[in-house]
C-alpha cells in the first residue's frame, strides 16, 4: 500500500499550478495528515468545527485551515480564532454570526458563498435570488469582519460527466454574474471552489481555482466515529 506522501504527490502532479489544492483531512488522524504536511503542503480542509479546532491545537501553526462543510451557527465560535477560509456560506444569518464572532477575535475571516447547483436534495446552498438578497442587505453592508472571496459548489455525484460539466459551468457563470454586479472592483473576489476527487479535472477545465481532494490521497474516509 502506497504511503500518503506518495499518493499526495501523484495527486499534486495532476493539479494545475494556478489551482489551489485543499487536502481534505476530515476524519483522518494527525499522524496521517502530517505525512502530507512533511511533503511541504500547508492547505487542509475539514468539515466538523470541533474536530478542526482540536487538530489546529495539536498541529503546526503555519497550516492554512479551510472549513468546507455545512456550518451550524452555534459552532462558528470554534473556528473564528484561526480559520483561513469558510467555504460554506449558505445564509445571511450564518454570515452575521461569523462576522460577530470574528469581531471578538479582531480578525477578518475570508468566506465563500455556497451555491446549490446539483440535482441532489442533500446539498446545501443559495440560489441567485437568495444571494442577491444577502448581498444587497443592510446587514451585509455593515459587516467589517468578513470578506467574501468567491463561490463554492458541488456537482451531482454521478458518472454523467456531461451533467457534472454543465453544473460546474453554471457555477462559473454565477461567479461571473456576482463579480460583475457586486465585486467588479474587488481583486479578492476571485475564487471558485469546485471539484473533488471524482470530478476535479472537469472542475479545473471549467474554471475552478480551488479543488478539495481527500479520498484520492488518504483512501476512503472512516465515518464510524
Amino acid at each position: 500500500m502506497e504511503s500518503h506522501a506518495v499518493t499526495f504527490k501523484k495527486v499534486q502532479s495532476t493539479i494545475s499550478e494556478n489551482v489551489k489544492l485543499i487536502v481534505v483531512s476530515k476524519t483522518k488522524p494527525i499522524a496521517e495528515i502530517m505525512e502530507v504536511y512533511e511533503c511541504g503542503h500547508r492547505i487542509f480542509g475539514e468539515n466538523k468545527a470541533q474536530e478542526l479546532q482540536e487538530k489546529y491545537e495539536y498541529m503546526p501553526k503555519d497550516i492554512e485551515w479551510h472549513f468546507i462543510g455545512h456550518l451550524q451557527r452555534n459552532k462558528v465560535k470554534y473556528l473564528t480564532p484561526f480559520v483561513s477560509m469558510i467555504h460554506s456560506i449558505d445564509s445571511l444569518r450564518l454570515l452575521k454570526e461569523i462576522n460577530k464572532s470574528a469581531k471578538k477575535e479582531n480578525r477578518t475571516v475570508d468566506c465563500l458563498l455556497q451555491f446549490f447547483v446539483a440535482e441532489e436534495e442533500t446539498k446545501f446552498g443559495l440560489d441567485m435570488d437568495e444571494a442577491r438578497e444577502l448581498l444587497t442587505s443592510e446587514s451585509f453592508k455593515k459587516m467589517e469582519n468578513i470578506r467574501l472571496c468567491g463561490v463554492m459548489g458541488m456537482a451531482t455525484y454521478t458518472e454523467d460527466t456531461t451533467q457534472v460539466r454543465r453544473e460546474f459551468a453554471h457555477l462559473k457563470n454565477i461567479f461571473k454574474e456576482i463579480k460583475a454586479e457586486f465585486f467588479a472592483d474587488s481583486d479578492f473576489f476571485k475564487e471558485i471552489s469546485m471539484g473533488m476527487t471524482n470530478d476535479c479535472q472537469i472542475a479545473i477545465e471549467e474554471g475552478s481555482t480551488m479543488v478539495r481532494i481527500g479520498s484520492a490521497i488518504f483512501g476512503e474516509r472512516n465515518y464510524s466515529k
